[in-house]
């Protein structure tokens, strides 16, 4: 029963049946708060139909606007929505829209607000929400708020949306040209990446031609400008050109680094040479010193001999070891065999000697001067030396018998000299040196005849206990050096775990010592062991000896077929042969040279005297060749300095230049010093060569900038001029007289552009002075219509049997006639006079028709399928007019009219039937833009 109740007596919003609720709500208010409440509570209804009523009463913009992110595909919803946002509908605040707004994702709903809203800044708010470009270009062509056109273009950035925008939008010409500009922007930075890209594969052929190149004086030059190329660019490479330029960098740096690794590999040669050289002659100052010392006054003893043997080998075994690794020049050669022969005389002469002693002795114990005389010719003992005790006397002897005896005493001065000699020896230990001048001293001091010879004596006698104080002091220190080499050797002779050549070495080394002591602690027991040692050792190196014997005559034979190769060689060398490749041959011989080492001792230094020579010829000849080069490089250099000064034009001279760079690639290198100097010069001819090249290519493009700049603002003040009048074609042709002026612009996307916007611009002005000249055709024939109307009137006067009036212009009209109408008013006039009534209404009919249909063709370019057969007239007709001439809109209408006008006598009735698609045809000729009818039935 209460629930009865309570349903009998409770509003009507809460009633169980919907379309009672929905009745119920259009009857609240929302002012009143009972009813207030009772709409809040149907905002929550289960009814879509009955929230959205509630909501929209309650102008809950919130409510809505969460209700619709629920159910976005209901229109209705959405619809409601969208009045409220734009301000519409409802009374919200715009900052409470804008907040709700930022909240909503529905691109449709934002669509419509930036449409429709109330306020710029709404609209900017619901635009910024807008990502579609689809939605952008769509704003910027039809939004009715330029701020919001100009900012949808701003956001379209895409190619194809820049297009579509440039030819959709008609509102704002703004918007087309920010479009279009933008599209310029867009292609030029194409063209720009697209020019730094082939900008960077250029250079990056160079770089990799450059890596696959040989070394020569521009190479690092070349390549530190090919990286500034690449670091000048502005736009990043892509990793696969980063990877390409960083691996051909790579090869050009171990290039560099190969050919430094050369130069300092040269240097340590060069330096080599110069020590061995220095070496060289400290050798042969030595070798010679010690030859001079044979001709310093004293007679030469066996030991000087035989320390003349020893550095006689010394000094051949460091020659032939500093002559395979760097040959002598000639000058020291010759120095070194000019030794060799005074070596040679010297040595001979001692053996030619000591062959004659005995035979001398005999001679002198007989007394026998002619044996003396023989065995001193056998002699030949050179003038430089000293003659030997035993010659000295022969000869003394053979003298004193061919001569008299005269008293010859020695020079006390002399001796004096010779003893301060003999002290220095024995100060400084040179016991031999001090005993061959003690036994010579000997017996030029046992008959003195000088007045001090009893303090000569007495000097002489303290020198020899010095000297034989020296003497047992050696003995002292050679005899336990000699039990110590006696236990070495024969230790050594019974190692067997040492290497050949390790023991062979050894075993020089303790020979040479035992040699060293000289006779100092001298026994036969200790020799003995000496000798017996070493003949072992030498038994055991016999095989190894053998082994390094055949690889000495190996590597001579090597020698001496290297010597013949290059002797060839330099027998018959080509004329145009590369010095390079020469110089790679000596360089290649010499590491064979050292490569095939030792030799045996006899014939290492002729072999090495061969090289050196064919050495010496092939630097000879190599010099030459370079000298060959140099000459042609100067003469390429003196080719290109004419170049620059030449009065040829200049891409010629360039092409030449290139052709001389290539020239001076095949070429080989010049001496090392001229090379530098040569390319230098040639290089700074042709560097400004091509800097006068570039800097005409930089005015050429800045000219050619300059006429894109120009042509850029010609086309800018022709988009933003418009004709007022027939009259501004000269304007237009002043327009396109300065566009050629401006041809011909460079080729490139941009020119074809500006061609195309021209043509376009062009052709959009003369359709609109063509407009305004048939505009300015069809006034002057709406100031004739009172003309026409008066001559219809006569017409009709006369075809009713009137008699033919003439209508008088001056006096029908206000304004003077216009020319082409004056020639017809006349024939109109003239017609009527002549005309036939009957025949005239007939005629004129026809004539109305075709030229209804000429109208017709001029306005639509279509005719009635009835006037078929006059189209067909009328285009054969204007084909004939138009042959070798340009017959405009403006003038083909100007001849129709003035054929409407002189057309008569014309029944007011066939006029009447015909006017109304006259006035229509004109009107769409004139572009519907208001002008007056041309309809002539109205009475004046």
């Amino acid at each position: 029963m209460q629930g009865l109740l309570r349903r009998l007596f409770a509003p009507r919003w809460q009633h169980a049946r919907a379309d009672v609720r929905r009745r119920a709500l259009e009857q609240l208010d929302p002012a009143r708060p009972e009813d207030r409440r009772g709409l809040q509570a149907l905002a929550q209804d289960r009814q879509a139909d009955i929230r959205l009523a509630a909501l929209c009463l309650l102008d809950d913009l919130a409510g809505l606007a969460h209700a619709f992110n629920e159910q976005p595909q209901d229109s209705r919803w959405r619809e409601a929505l969208i009045a409220r946002l734009s301000g519409r509908d409802g009374h919200s605040a715009l900052p409470v829209r804008q907040r709700l707004l930022a909240t909503l994702d529905d691109a449709e709903l934002l669509r419509r607000v930036a449409f429709e809203g109330d306020n710029l800044d709404l609209r900017l708010a619901a635009l910024a929400r807008l990502d579609d470009e689809n939605d952008l270009i769509e704003q910027a062509c039809h939004n009715r708020i330029a701020a919001v056109r100009h900012r949808a273009a701003q956001r379209v950035t895409s190619e194809a949306g820049l297009k579509r925008l440039s030819k959709e939008s008609r509102r704002d010409r703004h918007v087309a040209r920010q479009a279009r500009e933008h599209l310029s922007r867009l292609k030029a930075d194409a063209q720009w990446v697209h020019s730094q890209q082939q900008r960077r594969h250029t250079l990056l052929e160079q770089l990799e031609r450059l890596a696959r190149s040989v070394w020569e004086p521009s190479y690092p030059a070349r390549l530190h400008h090919l990286q500034n190329e690449w670091e000048a660019l502005g736009h990043p490479p892509d990793s696969d050109l980063e990877a390409r330029y960083q691996h051909a960098v790579t090869r050009c740096e171990k290039t560099l680094h190969d050919h430094t690794a050369a130069e300092h590999a040269r240097e340590r040669h060069r330096l080599h040479r110069l020590a061995a050289e220095d070496e060289r002659q400290t050798l042969l100052e030595t070798f010679e010193n010690g030859l001079a010392e044979l001709g310093t006054g004293r007679a030469p003893s066996a030991q000087d001999i035989a320390s003349l043997r020893a550095g006689r080998q010394l000094a051949g075994q460091q020659w032939q070891a500093l002559s395979d690794t760097h040959p002598p020049e000639e000058a020291t050669r010759q120095r070194y065999a000019q030794a060799m022969q005074r070596y040679e005389r010297y040595t001979a002469a001692w053996q030619r000697y000591l062959d004659a002693a005995e035979a001398l002795q005999a001679a002198l114990a007989s007394a026998d001067t002619r044996a003396l005389a023989e065995q001193i010719e056998a002699c030949r003992w050179p003038d430089e030396l000293a003659l030997p005790p035993l010659l000295d006397q022969a000869q003394r002897r053979l003298q004193s018998r061919e001569a008299p005896p005269a008293d010859t005493a020695p020079d006390p001065d002399g001796l004096h000299q010779a003893l301060d000699t003999l002290e220095q020896h024995l100060e400084r230990g040179e016991f031999r040196a001090a005993s061959r001048l003690h036994q010579q001293l000997k017996p030029q001091l046992s008959q003195p005849h000088s007045p001090d010879a009893h303090t000569l004596k007495a000097r002489f006698k303290r020198l020899g206990a010095q000297l034989a104080e020296l003497r047992d002091w050696r003995g002292f220190v050679a005899g336990p050096k000699r039990e110590q080499l006696c236990a070495g050797i024969e230790t050594l002779a019974e190692d067997t775990e040492l290497s050949d050549t390790a023991l062979d070495r050894r075993h020089r080394q303790l020979v040479k010592e035992w040699k060293a002591l000289g006779d100092a602690a001298a026994t036969r027991e200790l020799a003995r062991r000496f000798r017996t040692a070493s003949d072992r050792i030498h038994r055991r190196l016999a095989p190894w000896r053998e082994s390094r014997q055949q690889l000495r005559r190996a590597n001579l034979a090597a020698r001496e077929a290297l010597c013949e190769q290059l002797e060839m060689l330099l027998e018959q060398p080509a004329d145009d042969a590369d010095p390079d490749a020469l110089r790679q041959i000596r360089d290649r011989s010499r590491q064979q040279w050292q490569h095939y080492s030792p030799v045996p001792r006899q014939q290492a230094e002729a072999v090495g005297r061969r090289f050196g020579r064919a050495r010496h010829r092939l630097q000879a000849l190599i010099d030459q060749r370079a000298q060959d080069i140099a000459a042609q490089k100067r003469t390429l250099v003196t080719q290109a300095q004419a170049l620059e000064q030449g009065r040829e034009p200049l891409d010629r001279r360039i092409a030449q230049a290139k052709k001389l760079q290539q020239q001076w690639r095949r070429l080989g290198r010049a001496p090392k010093g001229e090379e530098k100097a040569l390319w230098r010069a040639f290089r700074q001819a042709s560097e400004r060569l091509f800097a006068a090249r570039e800097a005409q290519q930089s005015e050429r493009a800045e000219r050619q900038q300059q006429r894109l700049d120009a042509m850029q603002a010609l086309l800018e003040r022709m988009d933003a001029w418009q004709p007022q009048s027939a009259a501004d074609a000269s304007t237009l042709d002043d327009f396109v007289q300065q566009a050629e002026s401006l041809e011909p612009l460079p080729r490139g996307r941009r020119s074809q552009g500006m061609r195309k916007r021209l043509n376009g611009i062009v052709r959009a002005r003369r359709e609109r002075l063509d407009q305004l000249a048939a505009d300015t055709v069809i006034s002057h024939w709406q100031q004739s219509l009172a003309l026409l109307n008066a001559h219809l009137d006569a017409d009709q006067a006369m075809l009713d049997g009137a008699p033919a009036a003439d209508v008088d212009a001056q006096q029908v009209l206000d304004a003077p006639l216009q020319a082409p109408f004056i020639d017809a008013h006349h024939q109109r006039n003239a017609s009527r006079r002549r005309a036939d009534a009957l025949d005239a209404a007939t005629q004129s009919g026809q004539r109305l028709a075709r030229l209804r249909v000429h109208l017709s063709l001029l306005a639509t370019g279509q005719v009635r399928q009835s006037d078929e057969p006059l189209r067909l007239a009328i285009q054969v007709e204007r084909l004939k007019r138009g042959l070798g001439q340009t017959r405009s809109t403006a003038d083909e209408l100007r001849d129709i009219l003035a054929e409407l006008l002189a057309l008569g006598p014309m029944p007011r009735a066939t006029w009447n039937a015909s006017v109304g698609d006259l006035d229509a045809l004109v009107r769409q000729i004139s572009g519907g833009q208001g002008n007056e009818p041309a309809s002539a039935h109205k009475k004046v």
